[in-house]
């Protein structure tokens, strides 16, 4: 017998009715898309896709013949993070990540955002952007310096966020969190920016854009609304960016 869809959580009050309304249909697409058994868990998805980015992007230069340095670049960085990412689920899991869906949400959640993210590198290895000149030095360069920052930023932010709230619940407003409230996504964003930069192409560009705006910033607006209910919230808002640290 199929398993009920849950009723979904009341929205935070304070949430934008578009946010609250783009969260509730991303959530019903990841969870429970077609109805059925949920006889999978989300992070072994996500961490399916991860853990084989580095396969895919080896394999594409595999098949396309391509050691170019952007190839092999992109293949450290892009390997490197799903493996960080895969530690991360080990030592300081996200609770958000081991819900429960079904197969047509499983597929949904690789279809629509996970996916995607190898459009990149296909672009890049394949010869379908040819011919190109050869990536600078200094964009390679670039593109690790960034892609370590921000993947610094994202394990940091999360690796405090778990073992605060394992002891205390309700705001965390220092250490990583003391400027910025969401320096885990920042970070993550950057992380996937270096990717877009190497290319060199809109296209990543674009898939960004759908993956920022349709479920990162709905759901840091969602959390921003959860978190309102806490004391001391005005004032920690006041004086911190969503992503960036104010400068005035």
């Amino acid at each position: 017998m199929a398993e009920p869809t849950p009723a979904p959580a009341p929205a935070p009050a304070g949430a934008p009715a578009w946010a609250v309304a783009l969260s509730r249909l991303s959530g019903h697409l990841s969870t429970a898309f077609l109805g059925g058994p949920k006889l999978l868990q989300l992070n072994w998805v996500i961490n399916a896709q991860k853990a084989g980015t580095g396969l895919f992007v080896g394999g594409l230069m595999w098949l396309y013949g391509n050691t170019s340095p952007e190839a092999w670049t992109y293949l450290a960085l892009h390997g490197t993070y799903g493996l960080c990412w895969i530690l991360k689920d080990v030592a300081f899991p996200d609770p958000r990540w081991k819900v429960r869906v079904t197969l047509g949400g499983g597929f949904m959640a690789f279809a629509a955002v996970l996916g995607l993210y190898w459009v990149a590198p296909w672009l890049l290895i394949s010869d379908v952007l040819q011919p190109r000149p050869p990536a600078p030095t200094a964009l390679l360069a670039f593109t690790v310096a960034l892609h370590t920052f921000g993947l610094s930023l994202m394990m940091a932010a999360d690796a405090q966020r778990y073992f605060v709230l394992r002891h205390r619940k309700g705001l965390i407003t220092d250490g990583m969190f003391r400027y910025v409230r969401r320096p885990n996504y920042l970070g993550e964003m950057m992380v996937y920016g270096s990717y877009a930069l190497l290319v060199r192409h809109w296209i990543p560009w674009v898939i960004l854009a759908w993956v920022w705006g349709f479920v990162f910033l709905p759901n840091m607006l969602m959390t921003d609304a959860s978190l309102s209910r806490h004391e001391g919230w005005a004032a920690y808002k006041a004086r911190t960016g969503l992503l960036l640290p104010k400068l005035w």
